[in-house]
């Protein structure tokens, strides 16, 4: 019993590691990914409107991409 328990560990571990053989975007798959619609902020309204609550909730500009302070309580 013991042994078959050790196979099947042996065997789950190697599917685990089988699973991140394919890492990175293949040549064939950039063209999807070079699309308007595929990017993470393609949405100029959207865009604009996240700045702007990020700069009134937080008193700072900028604030989607580091971290800033202050509660705008000033």
């Amino acid at each position: 019993m013991k042994r078959k328990y050790t196979i099947f560990i042996a065997m789950m571990a190697l599917l685990q590691l089988a699973g991140c053989a394919n890492l990175g975007v293949q040549p064939w798959e950039r063209d999807l990914l070079a699309k308007d619609e595929m990017a993470l902020d393609s949405e100029g309204v959207d865009i604009g409107l996240d700045d702007h609550i990020y700069f009134s909730k937080e008193a700072t500009s900028g604030g989607r991409s580091f971290a800033g302070g202050g509660c705008g309580c000033n």
